[in-house]
C-alpha cells in the first residue's frame, strides 16, 4: 500500500487503481482528478458524490485492488488500551477508528486510503508502523460515538487547557456575560451544541443530564423509551461548566443551585426551529438537568397520520365537526395528545371557522389559527385566557389542557354557549377523564351535558422496516395477555430482529392506538348517578366502545407492532373491564 503513494498523498498509479475497480470510468476518474477539490472532503467523498456510485462498493473494490482489509465496525469489539495507542484529537482529525493490534502494527479502519499524512500522523504518534483496513464513513462514526461518545474531540480540546475546567465555587462567582467568554474560550458552548444536534438527529424527544457520584449521565429519550448515550470518561470534570452554559442559554440564574428552575431555549437544526424546554432540580451530586425537545415547525397533520383505522377516522370526522361540546384528549405525558389535538384542528381548518387556542406551549403553528402562548408569570393562565378567547367571538377553542376547576369551569361554560372545546386531560383511560372532571369539582349534570366524547391514547413503537422478521409466539403467552382466541391461526406475528436503523431495539417510529367513548344517551344517566369509571367502561363497551388494548391488537394483526409493545402500554387498561 504505502510503496504506492507519493509524497503529495496520491498514488502514482491512482487512475489506474481506480480503473481497476471496474466501477469508474476513464473520463469519470479524469474529470474528478483534474477538478479542484474541497480539501475538506476526501478522494473517495468526492468520487461518490461525483460520479454516481456507492461508497460501500467502492471501498470493497478499492480494498480488492489495495490488498486491504474492508470492515464492518458495528461487528468488532475495541479493546481501551487499543484506543489509547492514538491521541482523541487524531482519531477526530481524521476521521480513523483503531481497531487492534497485530505483530506489532496497528490496525486502523479508515474511509480514506490515499491519505499519507493520515497514516504518517498515526505512524508518529503511536511509534508503530500502521496498517490500513475500509470502512464507511458512517460505520466509522456510528463507532467513534460508541467508543468515544457524543462531543469526545471538543472535551479533548478542553483537556488540553487547564482554564477549561470550572469548578462550582469558580460559576457562582461570574456574571454571564464572564461565564459565556470563558464557554466560548473554552469550547463548553461546543458540546452543549453537539448534545442536542445528536438529540435531534436521533429523532429523541426529551435529554436528560443527571449527575452521578462519578459521573454525568446523558440519556436520550426515543421512542418513548430512554437510551444511555455514550460520554467520554472525563465529563464529570466539566459538570458545572456544561450545566450552566445550559442555564445562560435558558435565561436561568446560574448562581440559583438549591431550587429548581424552568427555563426555554430556541436552537435551529437542519433548517428547522426547536423550541427547548429546560428544568433543573438539585440533587446531591449537582443540578439534574431535563431538556424537552419541540419541533416549531408548520404542521399539517391529517387523521389518516395518526394511526387511525377507517372506522374510528370516521367517528371522529363526525365528531369534530359538531357545531358545540367538549371533546377531550386523555393519556400520560408523551402519549400525543397534542398532535391528536393539531389533527383535529387542521381537518376542520377553513376560512369560516376562526379558531383560537391556548397552549403551553406553542407546538406547532397552524396556519389560519390564531395560538396564544400562556405565561404565568405575567398572569396569563389557562383560565385567564380562556376567559379573554371567549370575547373573541370563536367557533373552535382548543384549550392546551385542563389544570384545575377554573379552567375546568370555564370550559364548560364555553361548550354549553355554542363553542367546539378540544382539551387534555391526565387519566389512564377514557372513562377516567368523566370521572376526574367531577373530582375537581364539575357538577355531574354539567358534565353530561356538555361532553360529547373522551379519546384515550397511547404511542406504541412501530416494527422496524428494516430488519422485520415473521416469527411463531408462543400460544400461551398470547392467550396470557388477552391476544383475541379467534384471530390466533389467521394472524401473521411480526418482529424486529434489531440493527443500525433502529439501535438495536426492532423497533422504529411510534403510532397510536386508541379508546373513544362517544357520549350516548344511556350513558348520561350514569354520569349523573356518579357511578364509577369502572362501569363507564364497560357500558361504553357494551355500545361497541374499543380498548386500548383491543386497538393495539388489531395494530399486531397489521403487523404494525409487537404483543410485547401493546402489553407495555396498556398493561394495566384492562383491569377495570369486567368480562
Amino acid at each position: 500500500m504505502t510503496s504506492t503513494v507519493q509524497s503529495d498523498g496520491i498514488p502514482s498509479a491512482l487512475s489506474d487503481v481506480l480503473v481497476s475497480t471496474k466501477l469508474l470510468s476513464t473520463p469519470q476518474i479524469d474529470s474528478v482528478l483534474q477538478a479542484p477539490r474541497d480539501a475538506a472532503k476526501t478522494l473517495v467523498a468526492t468520487l461518490v458524490e461525483s460520479c454516481n456510485v456507492q461508497e460501500e462498493p467502492l471501498l470493497q473494490a478499492l480494498a480488492r485492488v489495495l490488498h486491504l482489509d474492508f470492515t464492518h465496525l458495528a461487528e468488532k469489539e475495541v479493546d481501551a488500551a487499543v484506543r489509547a495507542e492514538v491521541p482523541t484529537k487524531v482519531v477526530f482529525q481524521y476521521n480513523i477508528m483503531p481497531m487492534r493490534v497485530e505483530n506489532g502494527t496497528l490496525i486502523v479502519a479508515t474511509s480514506d486510503p490515499f491519505n499519507l499524512a493520515m497514516i504518517e500522523s498515526i505512524r508518529m504518534v503511536a511509534h508503530c508502523s500502521v496498517q490500513l483496513a475500509l470502512s464507511t464513513q458512517a460505520d466509522i462514526a456510528k463507532a467513534l460515538k460508541r467508543y468515544y461518545g457524543v462531543g469526545a474531540e471538543t472535551l479533548d480540546e478542553l483537556m488540553q487547557k487547564d482554564k477549561g475546567v470550572l469548578d462550582i465555587d469558580s460559576v457562582t462567582q461570574m456574571s454571564k456575560e464572564d461565564l459565556e467568554n470563558v464557554d466560548q474560550e473554552a469550547s463548553v458552548v461546543k458540546f452543549v451544541n453537539q448534545v442536542i444536534g445528536e438529540a435531534v438527529k436521533e429523532r429523541s424527544t426529551d435529554i436528560h443530564l443527571e449527575p452521578m457520584e462519578n459521573d454525568l449521565r446523558i440519556r436520550y429519550r426515543v421512542d418513548g423509551v430512554l437510551h444511555q448515550t455514550p460520554v467520554p470518561p472525563q465529563l464529570k470534570r466539566f459538570q458545572a461548566a456544561i450545566i450552566s452554559r445550559i442555564k445562560v442559554m435558558a435565561n436561568m440564574d446560574i448562581a440559583e443551585r438549591r431550587l429548581p428552575q424552568d427555563g426555554r431555549i430556541n436552537v435551529r437544526s437542519g433548517g428547522s426551529e426547536i423550541d427547548v424546554r429546560v428544568s433543573t432540580i438539585p440533587t446531591a451530586y449537582g443540578e439534574s438537568v431535563s431538556l424537552r425537545l419541540l419541533m416549531r415547525t408548520s404542521l399539517h397533520i391529517g387523521l389518516d397520520k395518526l394511526g387511525l383505522d377507517a372506522a374510528d377516522e370516521h367517528t371522529v370526522k363526525k365528531l369534530v365537526e359538531l357545531p358545540h361540546g367538549i371533546i377531550l384528549a386523555t393519556g400520560p405525558t408523551g402519549c400525543g395528545k397534542s398532535t391528536s389535538l393539531y389533527a383535529f384542528l387542521s381537518t376542520i381548518n377553513s376560512i369560516d371557522q376562526r379558531i383560537i387556542t391556548i397552549e403551553d406551549p406553542i407546538e406547532y403553528e397552524l396556519p389560519g389559527v390564531n395560538q396564544m402562548q400562556v405565561k404565568p408569570d405575567i398572569g396569563l393562565t389557562f383560565a385567564g385566557g380562556l376567559r379573554h378567547i371567549l370575547r373573541q367571538d370563536p367557533d373552535v377553542i382548543m384549550v392546551g389542557e385542563i389544570r384545575d376547576l377554573e379552567t375546568a369551569e370555564i370550559a364548560i361554560r364555553a361548550a354549553l354557549t355554542g363553542h367546539l372545546v378540544f382539551s387534555t386531560l391526565h387519566t389512564n383511560d377514557a372513562a377516567g377523564a368523566i370521572t376526574r372532571l367531577i373530582d375537581m369539582g364539575i357538577e355531574p349534570f354539567l358534565v353530561s351535558s356538555s361532553l360529547e366524547a373522551v379519546l384515550a391514547q397511547r404511542l406504541v413503537r412501530t416494527i422496524c422496516p428494516a430488519c422485520r422478521e415473521q416469527y411463531k409466539p408462543d400460544i400461551e403467552m398470547l392467550r396470557g395477555v388477552g391476544f383475541p382466541e379467534d384471530r390466533l391461526a389467521t394472524t401473521k406475528f411480526y418482529r424486529g430482529r434489531g440493527c443500525d436503523e433502529c439501535r438495536f431495539t426492532g423497533y422504529r417510529g411510534r403510532k397510536g392506538i386508541f379508546e373513544i367513548l362517544v357520549m350516548n344517551e344511556a350513558m348520561r344517566p350514569l354520569i349523573i348517578e356518579r357511578t364509577s369509571s369502572s362501569t363507564l367502561k364497560q357500558a361504553a363497551c357494551a355500545k361497541g366502545m374499543r380498548t386500548l388494548r383491543e386497538d393495539g391488537w388489531v395494530k399486531v394483526c397489521a403487523g404494525i407492532t409487537t404483543i410485547e409493545e401493546v402489553g407495555r402500554v396498556t398493561q394495566e387498561d384492562e383491569e377495570l373491564v369486567g368480562t
